[in-house]
């Protein structure tokens, strides 16, 4: 199975989409909406101090009552941030993720985020993987 770095290396977007943790949320909806994405890992310079998502918007914005133009993604994000290494695999990943029902990986690289993973690139990885190793076996099969 893949490294999550060669999966990065795959991604069509290379760039690290981020916001402040100073930012207002409306801020970070216009960019999840701007890239069809649905988490923003938050970086105060390039320390990841967070990941906002739409879980958090639901959950601690709507859910509470807040207003997305005058609260403060630091004060709705999520602070304890699961990350994984380039050297990881996807199986490893996924498992993490599945275990934390989490559905955006940071990757950290010498302590700097090098990209972000979702659930479906890990599964859409996962389905390659497996399409191609069913083409070897029936391959094998039949000589």
């Amino acid at each position: 199975m893949k490294t999550l770095q060669q999966l990065l290396d795959s991604k069509k977007y290379k760039e690290i989409i981020s916001i402040a943790p100073h930012r207002p949320v409306f801020d970070a909806l216009v960019v999840l909406a701007e890239y069809k994405i649905g988490a923003l890992v938050v970086l105060e310079g390039e320390k990841l101090v967070g990941i906002f998502s739409e879980r958090d918007y639901a959950r601690e914005v709507i859910l509470k009552g807040r207003s997305s133009k005058t609260t403060a993604i630091q004060d709705v994000m999520t602070n304890k941030v699961l990350f994984a290494k380039p050297t990881d695999t996807v199986e490893e990943a996924m498992s993490l993720m599945s275990e934390k029902r989490i559905r955006h990986l940071p990757i950290i690289a010498d302590g700097k985020v090098v990209g972000v993973l979702s659930i479906g690139d890990l599964v859409k990885e996962t389905i390659t993987y497996q399409q191609e190793l069913i083409k070897q076996l029936q391959t094998y099969i039949n000589s």
